[in-house]
């Protein structure tokens, strides 16, 4: 039976760097929608070409094209990194899981304060040239993920499946209080 572990939280809190050490020291596979997406465009695959304006406008990609594209990836062992972002996600991920035996083990919320968000991400572009994090960019993100994406801690809280962790101090603090909500 396959694991999975999901990993919520705003842009720029971490859970890319957080999921993949985890992944990494545990022998999981990270699906990052995120990393997906961007080679695609980067590759300049018709997928990519489709998605591109979507991900400059700052808005979410739609669910069919997620779904398809994580169908093809599930693996033994999966940790969800930026995915789900709705609750039709949610759902869909839930039946997903269910279909191919994978077991839940937690739901990593990593919270930081949105004005911490938006200098990570504005540094972090900076660093590695990502045209798609300007701070307008960066702003929309944030209020398309309080729209769509918040709604998902109430759902995952109720499921008895959330682990809410602070996201600020050094990565291997974070990285500690994270095992220590997963219990491994």
């Amino acid at each position: 039976m396959g694991q999975a572990v999901i990993f919520l939280g705003p842009p720029g809190a971490g859970k890319g760097t957080q999921a993949s050490r985890l992944a990494q020291e545990l022998g999981f596979k990270k699906l990052s929608t995120g990393d997906i997406l961007r080679d695609h465009v980067a590759r300049g695959t018709p997928l990519g070409e489709r998605v591109r304006p979507i991900m400059e406008r700052g808005d979410l990609v739609p669910d069919d094209l997620i779904l398809e594209l994580i169908r093809e990836e599930l693996a033994e062992r999966v940790i969800f990194d930026g995915f789900p972002r709705t609750l039709a996600q949610a759902e869909a991920l839930d039946r997903l899981l269910s279909e191919t035996g994978t077991r839940l083990l937690g739901v990593v919320l990593v919270e930081v304060p949105e004005e911490e968000l938006v200098r990570r991400i504005l540094r972090r572009a900076e660093l590695e040239g990502r045209s798609d994090d300007n701070e307008e960019t960066v702003r929309r993100r944030l209020e398309v993920y309080r729209e769509k994406t918040e709604p998902l801690v109430g759902y995952y809280e109720a499921r008895g499946v959330l682990k809410r962790v602070d996201g600020l101090g050094t990565p291997d603090e974070v990285y500690a209080r994270i095992r220590a909500a997963l219990g491994i």
